[in-house]
């Protein structure tokens, strides 16, 4: 038998997940994560559910991981020392950056630049230079690259980034520089701009670049320390790594290009919500992601996830293609306070995290969380992770009785503000993702999940007014279950840069093909045959004058045909109304041009449940007390495990499983589809 091991590793919990390719069959479990070496608590829970599953380690075919390692690097300033080389001239390229502030007219003044990945004492230029059409006007000055490389020695770099002008068109003397490099320092890590991000604009291809190189010994480690690990367990499976667009690469890739896995850990729920709601007959989703530090929404139109080209993570934003994800310091371990400045409360973004914790789970935590609010208030039961974790409710009632006696209200009208005001911050980032990109709301289902995910969504659901919610089998392994079920995916890109007058066609039907050729040639090399193979494409366009672009998805087809070209204008200018209301007069311009291949989709389809009556009595495990809409009401708590398709449970109610919590709020029902998901639609 082959058997798919999902792992995704979050703040507070490593979640696991075994998939039958043959059944679908599935067994989770969690650990506790370890934020000193994730790498500890993946091959523990990966021994520990293939112990209780009773699988041999050499069943396991593919073992897919999506990794924090890169993001965490990123946002703890836990960056390597990195060298930069570039044409003679441009030394000061990441200290003049763009022009751009976030925040109002006063970011001006308050906000903090950061500082560049790449400091200036480390960057180094070399006399060469390449035109505008990739021809060598200046040739690379070898000796006096070989003597300043000196100068990067001494500064004891960790990795060099090498981003020379115009190499995106030509990469010959990219390539002779890291060749260079390689003899100078044989033991330090080379990234060049045009292997990492082949398009126009410099100072995204640098910074780009530089990212790459920031984390890229740190990524390298941990990725050469599991596979060590897993190969000495004894697996001989692919190992693969998830990237920020959702895609899979392989290990080896992983380690040489980690600036892909910046949002890897989020982007695994996306997957996963994609997944689902194939088999649910849904195409218009909301995500709601919430774990124990952060919650991550995304937005899903007609079952695909919406796309960006930049990845952002704290200050930095690179040019790498990611899921479209906005994260809030908003999640189950996120400590409540009341500043006595303002006297208001405020909870998160700071997180207890997995070490102390929440209260309630008694490893050593003192501060009042989202957690403990949720214990308080009778939303969360006496005992976790099936009954592995058993919950301190009178430690967490005088946590929050602190949150109380500073406002001076009822313990549990604290404990009510606490979850109200956490929901309020995941509202907002939800309409980041759909308001503000001119989508209504109330036109998408919502799926809770992650570990604290089922226990808001009905919550956000009210407010956001979007039905059905959705709380799928096993929610708070969801990010493990999409690491398990996703493709591999291989992207190319190329700066264009032409207006509409000045092409046509056929010029683009050309491009095209040899793109599909390179992107062909790297997923066979990832083992993908080639009856296995899906394309699709994007153009970048823009009306000329403009300093962004629109994503667009063509079809090569209709190019070599004749056509395609007009019909692309027509749907940017669609495109364009909806994201901001107006047209402009002027010529349209294409800027970048992408190509990605794609592993066929994961033919895994999810168990059926058992078909039952409407009536849930016989996962009815007790009677139970929620504080719903300010006052005590009387509610049920249901086992999922006992739960079959066709049940219907009126709220106020609770439904339990090993990995996570359901609520369902008063006035609402919930009914349980074919395949076990909860749909949560008002009364």
């Amino acid at each position: 038998m082959a058997y798919r091991l999902g792992v995704d590793v979050g703040g507070t919990f490593t979640d696991l997940i075994v998939i039958d390719e043959a059944t679908g069959k599935t067994r989770r479990t969690k650990v506790l994560s370890t934020p000193e070496d994730p790498s500890i608590a993946v091959i523990s829970g990966a021994r520990k559910i293939c112990a209780e599953a009773n699988i041999s380690v050499d069943e396991i075919s593919h073992f897919l991981h999506g990794t924090t390692v890169a993001t965490n690097a990123v946002l703890e300033g836990k960056n390597c020392r990195v060298g930069l080389i570039v044409t003679d001239g441009f030394r000061q390229i990441l200290q003049i950056a763009r022009s751009l502030v976030p925040g109002g007219l006063a970011g001006w003044i308050i906000w903090p630049k950061p500082e560049p990945l790449a400091p200036l004492e480390c960057t180094i230029e070399i006399i060469e230079r390449m035109d505008a059409e990739g021809n060598v006007v200046i040739p690379l000055d070898e000796a006096g690259l070989r003597t300043r490389i000196k100068q990067l020695k001494d500064e004891k770099v960790e990795a060099v980034t090498i981003c020379l002008m115009n190499s995106y068109l030509n990469n010959i003397t990219e390539k002779r520089v890291a060749e260079i490099c390689a003899e100078e320092m044989p033991d330090i890590p080379v990234s060049i701009s045009s292997d990492i991000l082949p398009e126009m604009q410099e100072y995204e291809r640098a910074l780009t670049t530089v990212a790459n190189s920031a984390v890229r010994p740190i990524v390298a480690r941990y990725v050469q320390n599991l596979r060590r690990e897993l190969q000495s367990w004894g697996m001989t499976g692919h190992l693969n790594l998830l990237r920020s667009d959702g895609g899979l690469m392989s290990s080896e890739k992983a380690e040489n290009a980690p600036v892909n896995l910046l949002m890897s850990g989020p982007a695994g729920g996306v997957t996963g919500a994609l997944w689902i709601a194939k088999y649910a007959g849904l195409k218009n989703i909301l995500t709601l992601d919430m774990g124990g530090t952060s919650t991550d929404v995304a937005l899903i139109e007609n079952g695909e996830a919406r796309l960006r080209r930049e990845t952002t993570v704290g200050n930095l934003t690179v040019r790498a293609s990611s899921l479209d994800i906005r994260t809030v310091g908003a999640g189950g371990g996120s400590i409540a306070h009341v500043p006595e400045l303002t006297g208001a409360l405020r909870v998160g973004p700071e997180s207890a995290g997995a070490v102390p914790g929440p209260v309630a789970y008694s490893k050593g935590g003192t501060l009042p969380t989202v957690t403990d609010a949720n214990v308080v208030l009778g939303y969360l039961p006496v005992s976790l992770l099936g009954g592995a974790m058993e919950l301190d409710r009178e430690g967490a009632r005088v946590a929050v009785q602190t949150i109380a006696d500073a406002l001076k209200i009822d313990v549990y009208e604290a404990a009510a503000g606490i979850i109200d005001i956490v929901n309020e911050s995941m509202f907002g980032a939800l309409r980041l993702v759909s308001v503000q990109q001119g989508y209504d709301p109330r036109e998408f289902a919502l799926m809770g999940f992650g570990g604290a995910g089922p226990l808001h969504a009905n919550a956000i659901g009210r407010l956001m007014s979007s039905w059905p919610v959705i709380i799928p089998p096993s929610p708070g392994v969801l990010c493990a279950y999409g690491d398990a079920t996703t493709q591999v995916r291989i992207e190319t890109a190329r700066s264009f840069n032409k207006r509409r007058s000045d092409t046509n066609d056929a010029e683009l039907a050309a491009i095209m093909e040899e793109m599909t050729a390179v992107v062909t040639k790297d997923i066979l090399e990832e083992g993908v045959s080639l009856e296995d193979q899906e394309y699709s494409y994007e153009i970048d366009i823009r009306y000329h004058g403009q300093a962004f672009e629109v994503p667009l998805s063509v079809d090569p087809a209709t190019f070599k045909a004749g056509g395609g070209l007009e019909k692309l204008l027509v749907s940017f200018d669609e495109e364009h109304e909806r994201l901001f209301t107006f047209n402009l007069s002027a010529e349209h311009e294409l800027v970048n041009l992408r190509a990605v291949a794609k592993g066929k989709s994961v033919d895994v389809l999810p168990e059926k449940i058992p078909v039952g009556s409407a009536d849930p009595v016989a996962a009815k495990t007790s009677d139970h007390k929620m504080y719903v809409d300010g006052a005590w009401q009387d509610a049920v708590i249901y086992d999922r495990t006992k739960i079959c398709s066709g049940n219907r449970i009126m709220g106020p109610a609770i439904v339990t499983e090993m990995d996570s919590t359901t609520v369902i709020l008063n006035n609402f029902v919930a009914d349980v589809d074919t395949y076990g998901n909860i749909l949560i639609n008002p009364v």
